[in-house]
């Protein structure tokens, strides 16, 4: 019976413990996942343990930890670096970048599952058949069209890129179709118009999508290095992935000041990930059980 209740419902409560069996595949689940979590950690570790060292002591030492934990060597490729502007740069593109996912993307996503035009079918498979396809294809008759529209060195195309996002499009209509047609209509009957609906009934409804799509969407502006390098070509405006390729490019880097380097492109991410762990995970658990 207690095995029963186990494989029909995946709990394992305090008397099931009692059992061999129970209590080894708990605790070779545990072993498990510990490895995977030691794999998916160490390269994390490793780095900024390594940005602690200097050239001779990186080169020939062969303990990961370092002998001297002083921020020095931070410091001076900092300054090598000249990252304040960069950073700056990056966190203008994630912000705009922000708005037009959830704008954009949330309008269309909006119309294809509620509002249903005509032709809103098609229009759905033709979002669908362009995930099967590489974004890196759109690059070349992109970047034609950015600088036939003089939009050349701005970050326009940049947050605009991520207003066309199809899978951001495809969570959206998802999470939009489970939403209770109730209240979108009885918003229509107390005279709101479709974007009244869409602005004061919608969004207000579909927090956990929205906070799931913003950290896919500040993820990914904040590592992309092709549009921005293509794009941004003006010194003066670039992030921070395109500043890294260009330092490595520009001269000799030692290996010792590209691991310090690669440490400060992930601060922003590690911070976001600590400081939204849990609204991450709860709005991902509820936006997978809405959509």
């Amino acid at each position: 019976m207690r095995k029963k209740i186990i494989e029909r419902t995946g709990v394992i409560r305090d008397y099931d413990l009692h059992s061999g069996s129970v209590r080894f595949w708990y605790a070779a689940i545990y072993v498990l996942c510990a490895i995977m979590a030691v794999f998916a950690v160490f390269p994390l570790v490793w780095v900024v343990l390594a940005g602690f060292k200097d050239l001779k002591e990186f080169m020939s030492s062969t303990s990961i930890m370092p002998k001297n934990f002083s921020p020095a060597q931070f410091v001076k490729t900092w300054s090598q670096l000249g990252l304040a502007k960069n950073y700056l740069n990056s966190f203008i593109s994630v912000a705009g970048s922000v708005v037009c996912a959830l704008l954009f993307n949330g309008l269309l996503g909006y119309g294809l599952a509620i509002l249903k035009p005509r032709g809103y079918g098609v229009v759905k498979k033709m979002i669908m058949f362009s995930l099967l396809v590489p974004a890196t294809i759109s690059i070349v008759p992109l970047f034609m069209n950015i600088q036939r529209l003089g939009m050349g060195n701005s970050f326009w195309p940049l947050w605009l890129s991520y207003g066309a996002n199809a899978m951001y499009i495809v969570l959206f209509i998802q999470f939009f179709e489970s939403l209770p047609q109730s209240m979108i209509e009885a918003s229509r009957i107390d005279g709101c118009s479709a974007l009244q609906t869409f602005f004061r009934i919608v969004m207000p409804l579909s927090k956990p999508i929205c906070a799931v799509i913003t950290i896919f969407a500040i993820n990914a502006s904040w590592s992309d290095f092709l549009l921005p390098y293509l794009v941004l070509r003006g010194g003066s405006k670039q992030t921070v992935m395109v500043r890294l390729f260009v330092f490595s490019t520009e001269q000799t880097v030692n290996a010792d000041t590209m691991m310090r380097s690669v440490v400060f492109s992930m601060i922003p991410p590690i911070i976001l990930f600590v400081l939204f762990q849990k609204q991450l995970t709860q709005n991902n658990v509820s936006a997978g059980i809405k959509g």
